[in-house]
């Protein structure tokens, strides 16, 4: 029998950790069908593939992405396809569009992910059919999907479609128990569908868009222990994962959900945490997460910490960041979405003390630096600052306070200012240490969220770059076959879904690498419009000399920076079921 694809003479990764070496893979039918160390049979082939000096690895996994709505759009998710991601996790932070009505649903995604509403909105109404997990899953296989979907149901999705968006975002209000029963069988029906787990979130400040509800923060943080150890009971009993973030101001958020894995007495519960991040603003604590996770292990847990491999450096226009909303003065400012009462604040000099008070906070855990002398202007109307950081501003105009430069700037210009500053992942050595540390799962991109602010589609192939350049250099941190692994065969066997691997019988999902062009063109900045959000401008990566091939369920859908037609007209990924995979 011949094959319909053949890809001959590469460095082949099985996706196990098993040493490479040079093979020749035939798929037939989406199956790799033979890993020949001689060459195959091309006769009748309609496409070989010739990976001479080139990586043939398993189809990287991307554990942490907000897709949920874009998918419904642009099913393709080209974005993440061309980078060589074949795998996507939806449904994270508590959010998915399983149960929630469009309006809902815009509210709780449009601001904490940066999405515009009426783009949530829009998508929801025009797409939505389903009324159970089941029929979700069902609606998604209907799409001409580019890459594999695996799924989370949202805690905040479910609590807000049981209680209404209200009553969900109330401290007063406890579900009922007939309401905690709905919300029971909402998530055993998901995990019967094959979701993956359930997502929450703690963290306080991931704020609602809209009128209704708005800058209250998620359903899911409303939620009290018994309502959490119902569902994490659902959860430990079926083996499935509970994937959440943490108030990172409690201890007791923090403690609960790291002891919540521990499996003394009871089943484990899977628990991956938001997240192992070097943050600027706390260069230490970094260090205890591995033997945190560790400890959890000997426990009888199993505790992971997901981890963006790459310095996290984000865009901003004007103040539409994210991370303003974790203190007071900037949640205020975001709060306001009409632009004139924004700016009515913003020249307010008794804002601006409270904004320089919360900006010289030196104590307590955040997230963001506060350092505007780490914040270049990349954009501005005023040609005079590009280049420069507001710090460096303020400093020219006169010893201006850093935070009033930057309002100056912000009431004179508005969105049209647009600067970045690396929050976390800024320090080689820790970023290394992470890559070896079990406890430690590569992923969190955010793929399809913070469109304007970030672009990490192409996380493996940075990663793997570093870690080939270690290897070049004589200082490997790990090797390249764990490299592979951890970006693919791992991934999937924690979550137990048919990914990762790239072996006889393994379902045919393959990236073909140049490592030659594993260069600076990976960090390069690009923006790219979105047509289903009416051209919308976001960030991208474009490193097309790198991704040579890449191929899903057996079928080539993008290579050397240009789509094939069958990517997002015909469907070459599929639901990705939890336990539904061939035994080893």
């Amino acid at each position: 029998m011949g094959y319909d694809v053949i890809v001959k003479n590469g460095r082949w990764f099985d996706g196990a950790g098993s040493p490479s070496s040079t093979r020749h893979l035939g798929i037939r039918d989406g199956v790799v069908a033979a890993v020949s160390a001689v060459p195959l049979d091309e006769d009748g082939c309609p496409r070989v593939i010739d990976a001479a000096g080139q990586w043939v690895l398993p189809g990287l996994i991307d554990i942490h992405t907000h897709y949920d709505v874009e998918i419904l759009e642009s099913p393709s998710l080209s974005e993440s396809v061309r980078h060589g991601v074949t795998s996507v996790f939806v449904g994270s932070c508590s959010l998915s569009t399983v149960h929630a009505g469009a309006s809902d649903a815009g509210d709780l995604f449009a601001r904490v992910e940066a999405i515009p509403r009426k783009h949530v909105v829009g998508a929801l109404e025009k797409a939505k059919t389903w009324m159970s997990a089941r029929d979700y899953v069902n609606a998604l296989e209907a799409l001409p999907l580019g890459p594999n979907v695996a799924a989370f149901i949202g805690h905040s999705d479910m609590r807000a479609a049981q209680m209404g968006l209200n009553r969900a975002t109330r401290k007063d209000v406890r579900p009922s128990d007939f309401e905690l029963a709905n919300m029971e069988a909402m998530l055993t029906e998901a995990l019967d569908a094959g979701f993956v787990g359930m997502s929450t979130q703690q963290l306080l400040f991931d704020k609602l868009d809209g009128d209704t509800c708005r800058s209250r923060t998620l359903p899911s943080t409303y939620a009290r222990s018994r309502e959490r150890k119902r569902l994490n009971d659902i959860l430990r009993r079926r083996g499935r994962a509970l994937q959440a973030g943490p108030d990172l101001t409690s201890p007791v958020s923090l403690a609960s959900l790291i002891l919540g894995s521990v499996g003394l007495g009871r089943p484990t519960l899977r628990t991956s945490l938001l997240s192992a991040a070097d943050i600027k603003s706390n260069p230490y604590t970094i260090r205890i997460l591995g033997p945190i996770a560790a400890l959890v292990g000997r426990l009888r847990g199993d505790l992971r910490w997901q981890h963006l491999p790459v310095p996290f450096e984000v865009y901003a226009d004007g103040i539409d960041l994210v991370v303003f909303e974790e203190f007071g003065s900037g949640a205020a400012a975001l709060h306001l979405s009409d632009e004139v009462d924004r700016n009515s604040l913003l020249r307010d000099e008794e804002y601006r003390r409270w904004f320089r008070k919360d900006y010289d906070q030196k104590f307590g855990i955040k997230v963001w630096h506060r350092d505007f002398f780490d914040a270049e202007i990349v954009a501005c109307p005023d040609e005079s600052v590009i280049g420069k950081t507001f710090g460096q501003v303020g400093v020219e105009r006169g010893g201006v306070h850093p935070v009033d430069a930057f309002l100056d700037l912000v009431v004179e210009h508005g969105t049209a200012v647009r600067w970045r500053t690396t929050i976390s992942g800024h320090r080689p050595g820790i970023l290394d240490m992470l890559a070896r540390t079990p406890g430690v799962q590569l992923g969190f991109s955010d793929a399809g969220a913070h469109l304007r602010n970030m672009a990490f589609y192409n996380f493996g192939l940075r990663f793997l770059r570093r870690v080939h350049d270690s290897e070049r250099a004589g200082r490997p941190s790990v090797t390249l076959e764990h490299a592979v692994h951890r970006l693919t065969g791992e991934l999937a066997d924690w979550y137990g879904i048919d990914a990762g691997h790239l072996r006889e019988g393994d379902r045919a999902d393959l990236v073909v690498i140049d490592p030659a062009h594993l260069d600076d063109s990976l960090d390069a900045y690009a923006e790219c419009p979105m047509p289903e959000f009416d051209n919308l401008s976001r960030m991208v990566n474009r490193n097309d000399d790198a991704v040579r091939a890449v191929v899903i369920g057996g079928e080539y859908v993008f290579g050397d920076g240009r789509a094939d037609p069958v990517l997002g007209t015909r469907r070459t990924g599929r639901f990705l079921r939890a336990g539904d995979r061939p035994g080893r």
